[in-house]
């Protein structure tokens, strides 16, 4: 039984206006990921997920690149304890 992880992100680069958050929730979809993203103020993009260690792997393999007009120069990522607080993934707007 793969055990559920939380992860924090916070991706930096030419992430905003470029269909970021719209393509990460496509991906998380893809790979039963649960929770949230999005812009903060300092034009990076933040996102919590939780799913299993491998998917969630998986997603941020994905967050490295991101859509095609892209260009990620960072990425801060912090493991957690998940709270199973979500049923979906979505953009967060606040």
């Amino acid at each position: 039984m793969s055990e559920e992880k939380r992860v924090k992100l916070v991706i930096f680069g030419i992430v905003q206006g470029v269909f970021y958050r719209t393509s990460a929730i496509k991906e998380a979809k893809m790979l039963t990921i649960v929770g949230w993203i999005k812009n903060r103020s300092d034009s990076s993009v933040e996102c919590i997920a939780e799913g299993t260690r491998s998917n969630l792997e998986k997603f941020i393999s994905w967050c490295k690149n991101g859509p095609p007009h892209a260009k990620v120069e960072r990425i801060d990522v912090e493991w957690l304890e998940p709270t199973n607080e979500f049923t979906n993934f979505e953009i967060k707007y606040y």
